[in-house]
């Protein structure tokens, strides 16, 4: 089970930091994903960590401002948002995959989704 935690209300150019917690599987030969959606549109990969070794693999749209970081003894991944902007809104999801690097964008790679937790980037 993933649970994302962390979401909220935040002004433009504010930050906030997204939490996804795993219980009841380990994560070894896994990585987590961060996606979003917003309302109209299709779910957007934004990065990705392996868990074993901790690599990463941003999309350029966000590389820069969020930054992914995991903490093994927790089996909990983080997501830091910084200068977040309106466009940022969306419902934000972890998720976890044992597909390749050149497929970690594809949501359909992915196993098992946390719930979606909200971010709303006021103007």
């Amino acid at each position: 089970q993933l649970q994302a935690s962390g979401g909220g209300l935040v002004q433009a150019g504010g930050s906030l930091r997204l939490s996804c917690t795993a219980s009841g599987r380990p994560l070894s030969n896994y990585a987590v994903g961060w996606f979003r959606q917003a309302p109209g549109k299709e779910r957007e990969w934004l990065v990705s960590i392996r868990w074993s070794g901790g690599g990463t693999y941003y999309a350029g749209s966000v590389k820069g401002r969020f930054t992914v970081s995991r903490n093994v003894a927790a089996n909990t991944v983080y997501l830091q948002m910084n200068s977040l902007k309106p466009e940022d809104t969306a419902v934000y999801y972890c998720a976890i995959t044992r597909t390749i690097v050149s497929n970690m964008h594809n949501p359909h790679a992915y196993d098992y989704w946390g719930q979606g937790t909200l971010v709303t980037v006021s103007s």
